[in-house]
């Protein structure tokens, strides 16, 4: 059977073998604190990759200390992150999979505990917490008041963002994500909810949109011509007067035009909002870019089965399907999504011969 999911695709020099994707998903678990991937995330990403994924991202990983979303996350402002990086590439390439890398400044989300801890909110300074920053002195409900970024802090994230980028691709790294969604800072600068700011960085759109451009410049340079760039989006705040599709759809093709290569649309994250979860919720917005910038887009958001995976790719609603808690589930649902479509893929591990997907 021919399968639109499972037919490969390539973007800029990068061919990876399928359209199911592994999201970046946060895991939290740097538990000295230091950025540094330890071996959960070898195996944890590792285990996706052998499942046959098309391509494995990594989740947020700060390009600044102050920019962690929790003390326990993955970091890559430093070399000694970078090398800890370069097993687990190493492997992700071994199981036939392409490596990716979300890069992400969490601003005034940021110094927060993990979703499990029995704490809430932000961590305090003596608890290993940090004073947080935003494009304006505004919090997010429940979360420690941040201080309005000067020009200088601003100029500094640009700078952090490429020097992150260029260790990614020094780790072997084939794709680079730009995290300017769920609320974070790249978000916060986007949308008039968290950002009411009077200089070149606030009012109009284009002001609001400098940063986030400025970041895909510092990043396209960094990583040279051949690598592919992706941007996630949140498409809208969910609430009026915040960012919105057409928000998106315009920038989207502005960052296109920056160089970069994907966007990868979700929603929703800069602050409280009544969201009609369902199947599919997200992927008309991944539709809308798509159609509307002309810019390959990537699904995601409650994709869980074979079938409605392959219609989203067969029917053009999106270029790209990412999973993230179906994998977690199951990390080899690749694998078995191909055998329930009736695809017989040439990168099963032979080692799990004697189970059949099917």
């Amino acid at each position: 059977m021919t399968s639109a999911l499972f037919n490969p695709i390539t973007v800029r020099n990068t061919t990876v073998r399928n359209r199911l994707w592994v999201a970046p998903m946060c895991q939290y678990s740097v538990e000295k604190r230091d950025g540094i991937p330890t071996d959960w995330h070898l195996v944890h990403l590792g285990a996706l990759a052998r499942g046959g994924a098309g391509a494995v991202f990594v989740e947020a990983t700060a390009v600044v200390p102050e920019g962690r979303i929790s003390p326990q996350d993955l970091g890559l402002w430093n070399d000694a992150q970078r090398d800890a990086f370069v097993p687990m590439v190493n492997f992700i390439h071994g199981q036939g999979a392409a490596a990716a890398i979300q890069l992400a400044h969490a601003g005034r989300k940021a110094s927060t505990y993990r979703s499990w801890d029995p704490h809430r909110g932000t961590v305090p300074l003596d608890d290993g917490g940090w004073p947080t920053h935003a494009p304006s002195a505004i919090a997010y409900p429940g979360y420690a008041r941040p201080e309005e970024m000067t020009a200088v802090q601003i100029a500094a994230v640009v700078t952090a963002f490429g020097a992150a980028a260029r260790r990614a691709v020094q780790a072997g790294f084939d794709m680079v994500e730009v995290h300017a969604a769920h609320g974070y800072l790249l978000h916060q600068f986007l949308s008039p909810l968290s950002n009411t700011r009077t200089d070149n960085y606030g009012g109009s759109l284009a002001n609001r949109a400098r940063l986030l451009l400025e970041v895909v410049d510092a990043v396209r340079a960094a990583v040279g011509a051949a690598v592919p760039v992706v941007v996630r989006f949140s498409a809208t705040d969910w609430i009026a007067g915040g960012w919105t599709v057409a928000d998106t759809v315009s920038v989207a093709r502005w960052a296109a035009g920056h160089g970069a290569d994907l966007a990868d649309i979700s929603s929703g994250g800069n602050a409280p909002a009544q969201i009609p979860v369902g199947p599919g919720y997200q992927v008309p917005f991944a539709t809308a870019v798509r159609t509307g910038a002309g810019v390959p887009s990537i699904a995601v958001g409650l994709i869980d089965s074979p079938t409605q995976a392959e219609n989203i790719i067969a029917s053009a609603e999106a270029d790209v399907v990412m999973m993230g808690r179906e994998l977690l589930r199951d990390p080899h649902f690749p694998l078995r999504a191909a055998a329930a479509l009736g695809v017989e893929l040439p990168y099963a591990p032979q080692p799990y011969h004697r189970a059949p997907m099917n």
